[in-house]
């Protein structure tokens, strides 16, 4: 299994356009020994040639253009993209869908929750089919394995993950299993496993026991402290009321991840404000202590 990390950072990129935090600020100036990234999706293949996206976000132009594989070359137009898996239907994982109009049709995968959402509140579904037939809905059932005939030797299992809709849907207040999913992926040909879940919040003992078993472990990265927002003056939530765990503390994410031995563990959608981007930062240090990766863009795994 081939795994490309698109993007690695959280909605709004990092550095975000209209924020002066002290990560921001410092890898503007130059006073910061930090990566620029952009917001957060990965590739998935079983032969490095024909790929499947796991969510589109703004940024997916460059992030194609960076990635040569992409763009294969094979006919006057043609593209890599063989199949997009979206985890929600969050802005910042489906508003790449309408850069990629002129490929359509496009095989999509999501659930029935996601699919609520993107033909009401956010109708993409809908806008698209002007483009030669738009978006091809493939539904997501929650604990049902599906294959994209594109990479037949990867077969996925999604799982639901606690997370409140957006706020464009119409249940936002309600949330339901399928708002946001993560994802076990197998292949089958060489037997490497992948725990994907950019939005991990609770982990419950099912999950610890499908974590243990994974190879590589891609999980939340969005903040290090639950109070983040507020400490670096940028907002007024807390992780938990974001649906993320933060990496610190009791009951963080690094107490977490210490529990398994086996998998390969990295960190992706890494907010700008997290100070783990500072790769001279204590907290990136403490990463490394507990031998957990931070995800970039142009990152690139094999399973």
């Amino acid at each position: 299994m081939y795994i490309q990390i698109l993007g690695s950072a959280a909605g709004g990129g990092f550095p975000q356009w209209n924020c002066n935090c002290a990560n921001c600020h410092g890898l503007r100036s130059g006073t910061l020994r930090a990566l620029p990234r952009t917001q957060s999706s990965i590739a998935l293949s079983d032969d490095g040639v024909n790929w499947v996206l796991c969510n589109a976000s703004p940024d997916i132009r460059a992030q194609l253009h960076n990635f040569a594989p992409m763009q294969p070359g094979r006919a006057l137009r043609d593209t890599g993209i063989g199949a997009i898996i979206l985890l929600d239907s969050q802005i910042d994982h489906t508003t790449g869908l309408l850069s990629l109009r002129e490929g359509c049709p496009h095989q999509v995968w999501c659930t029935e929750m996601v699919h609520q959402d993107l033909t009401t509140g956010f109708p993409l579904f809908n806008m698209l089919e002007h483009w030669n037939g738009g978006l091809a809905w493939n539904r997501i059932d929650l604990g049902r394995s599906f294959s994209a005939p594109a990479c037949p030797n990867l077969r996925f299992t999604p799982f639901a993950l606690r997370s409140a809709a957006p706020p464009y849907s119409p249940h936002r207040f309600d949330p339901h299993p399928g708002d946001n999913i993560g994802l076990w992926v197998e292949d089958t040909a060489t037997g490497g496993k992948l725990f994907y879940a950019p939005g991990l919040y609770e982990v419950d003992a099912e999950l610890k026991a499908q974590m243990a078993e994974a190879d590589c472990l891609l999980v939340d990265g969005t903040l290090w402290s639950d109070d983040e927002m507020q400490r670096r003056g940028v907002g007024t939530r807390t992780g938990r009321e974001m649906g993320h765990l933060c990496q610190a503390g009791p009951g963080g994410m690094l107490e977490l991840l210490d529990g398994f031995s086996k998998p390969r563990k990295v960190l992706i959608h890494i907010n700008n404000t997290n100070p783990i981007l500072d790769e001279d930062s204590p907290e990136r240090a403490e990463l490394a202590r507990h031998h957990v990766e931070v995800a970039f863009d142009g990152m690139s795994l094999q399973l």
